[in-house]
């Protein structure tokens, strides 16, 4: 069992990480980043996370003077880094008594194995690194939460990329709260299995949902089709590489509480 705090952000924390956000944004060329998560939807392990070439970043935003505290503790960004194999980065910011300003030079991040400060782009390489299987789950939760949100058009309660965790998302249905569990697979792998626990999974949902779906997500590389049939060898997926998808919709689960 894992504990997932909940708790929503106070309204000046998230002034604070939309600062945070904007200041690593202004490090890049083109004032863009590749985010992978940007909004404090709760439960919180991160509060803010990016892919730039290779790596991968988790941040905790922290006040450096101790007015404020964020969601979520710091064992949960270092979870979520070691699974994805990515970097834990605290991100110190200091509010100057009219708006909030990163608290260090720079991109403003410090490594968390490390206390020293960090430029991502010089920890970016050419070197081939295989996507984990947490990292794989989690942008399997992305392609569904943007098809409940953005296809059926429902409002998400929250979401969570976490493979030992379920349900994977939480969303406002028709007539009340929905829920969903997703399992990811590599090609050539074409349809993940329903989870063998899915009854247990349910019942821990009952108390505010009885209503439940299955999302299956499989992926490949940009160099492999799911349509093939030939017998060369699966590439491995790499990061920051191109991924093709094979996601068909919810499936609604029947025979639970």
């Amino acid at each position: 069992m894992y504990s997932i705090e909940m708790n929503e952000p106070s309204e000046e924390f998230a002034l604070c990480c939309n600062a945070a956000a904007y200041h690593l944004q202004t490090q890049t060329h083109d004032g863009l980043l590749p985010w992978l998560k940007g909004d404090l939807t709760p439960p919180i392990l991160e509060h803010m996370s990016f892919r730039l070439g290779n790596q991968l970043f988790f941040i905790r935003v922290d006040d450096v003077d101790g007015r404020i505290e964020g969601p979520g503790n710091r064992d949960g960004f270092r979870t979520i880094a070691r699974g994805c194999n990515g970097r834990a980065c605290l991100m110190p910011m200091r509010f100057n008594g009219e708006i909030w300003e990163a608290a260090y030079s720079g991109w403003g991040l410090i490594d968390d194995l490390t206390g020293m400060p960090i430029d991502p782009f010089n920890l970016v390489s050419n070197q081939n690194i295989e996507m984990t299987d947490w990292e794989v789950h989690d942008f399997a939760v992305q392609i569904v939460r943007d098809h409940v949100v953005s296809d059926l058009g429902f409002q998400l309660m929250s979401s969570q990329g976490n493979p030992a965790v379920n349900p994977s998302l939480w969303f406002v249905g028709e007539t009340g709260p929905e829920w969903v569990a997703v399992r990811a697979v590599k090609f050539p792998e074409r349809d993940a299995p329903i989870p063998s626990n899915i009854a247990a999974i349910a019942a821990s949902c009952a108390h505010l949902s009885t209503t439940g779906h299955f999302a299956s997500v499989a992926v490949a590389g940009a160099e492999d089709a799911f349509d093939r049939t030939d017998d060369v060898p699966v590439l491995p997926l790499w990061r920051g590489h191109g991924i093709e998808v094979r996601f068909e919709g919810l499936a609604a689960l029947t025979n639970t509480p």
